[in-house]
């Protein structure tokens, strides 16, 4: 099999080392990981990791959890050649660690860096459908968008193809009580169809309540594939060609 999980958080606290958890993802047959940043710290912990492992790449944002830390401190980060993307970035609304005014402008400050650096946007929106899509509207939408673990149903998954992005399933299309999102992942096509785990989060059925790790994508690939009615190897090189694509990968 080759599997890439296309969102997880390597390193990461409760995570064994990255050595350890790229090994036993590769022997499942998850041959890349795109560890993704979520403020200046992880991001520079994502890029180490990208550096010291061939298979890994790392992209640099701001949650917007963080968003009053302020985006500027993501700058000396962007020009690393292992950094694929920006992100992940968007509004959050159910907790609103930080305040919406400056959630949308972190969001909207780096959807610019991903047009100025010609690097893929890496979205998280929860509870902010509309205003998610008003910040894009207004700042356009990069060519290479992804909705990371979409959580949304068939309404917000039409929206978000109709701007062109591509939407990525994690182990909630797995779980009993996510029928909107299983409804977004048979109605997606297959050429704007991604995988990831958002580990150590949000492992898949049968690891749901335990510690989630790279290694469960194809869990995660099988869901969405029964979804779908498909053949697993169908979406497992449907999701390798598209994360190739999204993140320019070799």
């Amino acid at each position: 099999m080759t599997w890439t999980d296309s969102h997880c958080h390597v390193p990461y606290e409760g995570m064994d080392e990255p050595a350890a958890v790229i090994a036993a993802a590769a022997e499942a047959g998850v041959t890349r990981l795109i560890s993704v940043g979520t403020d200046a710290a992880q991001s520079a912990a994502a890029i180490e990791v990208a550096r010291a492992h061939e298979a890994v790449w790392a992209t640099v944002g701001l949650h917007p959890h963080d968003a009053t830390s302020g985006v500027d401190t993501l700058l000396a980060l962007l020009d690393d050649p292992v950094v694929v993307a920006i992100g992940e970035c968007g509004l959050d609304y159910h907790y609103e660690h930080s305040p919406r005014d400056v959630q949308r402008l972190a969001f909207a400050e780096q959807i610019a860096l991903a047009h100025r650096h010609d690097l893929a946007l890496v979205i998280h929106t929860r509870e902010a459908w509309d205003d998610t899509f008003d910040v894009l509207a207004a700042e356009g939408v990069p060519e290479r968008t992804i909705f990371h673990c979409f959580t949304g149903g068939e309404v917000e998954a039409r929206r978000a193809l109709d701007v062109g992005a591509s939407l990525s399933f994690s182990g909630i299309v797995t779980f009993k009580s996510a029928g909107d999102v299983r409804e977004a992942a048979a109605l997606c096509p297959l050429d704007r169809l991604l995988v990831e785990t958002d580990s150590p989060y949000l492992a898949p059925v049968p690891h749901r309540g335990k510690s989630n790790s790279p290694a469960f994508v194809p869990l995660v690939g099988a869901g969405v594939a029964a979804v779908k009615g498909v053949d697993v190897a169908v979406v497992e090189q449907a999701a390798w060609a598209n994360t190739s694509a999204v993140f320019r990968l070799p």
